[in-house]
């Protein structure tokens, strides 16, 4: 309950039963309860001579006052800085800026491009510069990420929605008892309160839903990688780099040896530049033949929505979207694709979007660029063709 009563201060003059405007407050051996009718409108604690009714939430905002700044966590693998983290940094300029504070990050483990962050828009960086912290490690960076929170009392906390910040970041809000909104794909200042309005799929991604954390602090969200852009870059920009020292306890899982995965070829649709994506009007297995010369030729890859995936007509390594991989590339190019909300979620950040698609009311349109209404099949090779003929000129 937000607000209560003080029993020992309450007298039981039954002011605060005359005031209240829902009845949602009865005296009870001379001492006042509110019961579950009460909507918070706060009339009772003004009204109260004792002083007996507590508002818990004018407590809260004296808390929440001493947070300040914005922090992103910058993860790295083999001393390089994942992209995510410079997506981060835009985001959390765009943020500081609306709230006037601050932006810093945080970087755990040795890495030569801990300069770039400050380059990259961030005003000062946490940086723990040990070996042991080269790699993930749940515990450590938990413990070691709470603790610098407790020190300085950032006022927002994100991370990468990838394997390490999904793993870690949960524990951090857990040590904390803070929320924590996970996936974002929007993230904005309520310009009345100053909270953190973040914006996530939910109900499998067919409606967009709005989470606030108005008594907690920090306000921590992980980010879906790819939606954001990266801000500027000023090779010019001075900030801080704070050496954080390590901490001397190690976490219960020790890292023996790294081995990357090669038994499989991946396929880098988040790096890509180019993607030409099929669904299910390509109509068979054989009509991605024709998005792979037209790739080739732009010098991309191919991606899928979920529905030609779910058909067998191409790896699951192919699939964009909420269930698959988010992507931003320079050019996007969906054929046969309607537009559902979960594969909107993994592709609407591209820069452009050319949607071919036959049904003129597909929804596909409504985020495309430019739109061919026509048959896949008629359309795409006119275009191998055309770029074929530019290339031979």
């Amino acid at each position: 309950m937000l607000i209560r009563v003080d029993i020992e201060k309450c007298t039981g003059c039954g002011t605060c039963v005359n005031v209240c405007p829902f009845g949602a407050i009865i005296l009870d051996k001379e001492k006042a309860i509110i019961t579950e009718a009460c909507t918070l409108c706060g009339a009772c604690v003004e009204s109260c001579p004792e002083e007996a009714i507590i508002d818990e939430r004018t407590r809260e905002e004296s808390k929440e006052a001493d947070f300040k700044g914005v922090w992103i966590f910058a993860e790295q693998s083999k001393g390089k800085i994942a992209s995510v983290a410079y997506e981060l940094l835009g985001i959390g300029r765009k943020l500081a800026d609306e709230l006037k504070t601050e932006l810093s990050a945080v970087l755990f483990g040795p890495s030569s491009e801990v300069e770039e962050l400050i380059k990259w828009g961030a005003d000062k960086v946490y940086y723990v510069n040990a070996q042991e912290y080269a790699y993930l490690d749940d515990e450590l960076y938990s413990k070691t990420l709470v603790n610098l929170i407790n020190d300085y009392k950032p006022e927002i906390l994100l991370a990468g929605a990838t394997a390490i910040g999904r793993s870690f970041i949960p524990r951090v809000a857990a040590r904390l008892k803070v929320g924590l909104t996970a996936d974002c794909t929007a993230l904005e200042i309520d310009k009345e309160t100053g909270n953190l309005l973040q914006i996530r799929p939910a109900f499998g991604g067919n409606i967009m839903a709005t989470i606030v954390s108005p008594t907690s602090r920090p306000q921590i969200a992980t980010v879906r990688p790819r939606v954001m852009k990266k801000g500027e870059y000023n090779p010019e920009k001075k900030g801080q780099i704070i050496e954080v020292p390590p901490l001397k306890t190690s976490g219960k899982v020790r890292i023996l040896e790294r081995v990357e995965d090669t038994s499989f070829c991946k396929v880098n649709l988040q790096d890509a530049k180019v993607i030409v994506s099929g669904g299910r009007g390509l109509g068979s297995p054989e009509g991605f033949q024709m998005l792979w010369e037209l790739a080739n030729l732009l010098g991309g890859t191919v991606g899928a929505s979920r529905a030609a995936v779910d058909e067998g007509w191409i790896p699951y390594a192919h699939q964009v979207g909420q269930t698959g991989k988010t992507v931003c590339p320079k050019l996007y190019i969906a054929c046969g694709i309607s537009g559902a909300v979960q594969h909107l979620v993994g592709m609407q950040s591209s820069d452009i979007i050319v949607a071919i698609n036959k049904d003129a009311n597909a929804p596909i349109f409504n985020v495309a660029t430019y739109g061919i209404v026509g048959d896949i099949k008629v359309i795409v090779p006119l275009l191998i063709k055309k770029i074929q003929e530019g290339v031979a000129e």
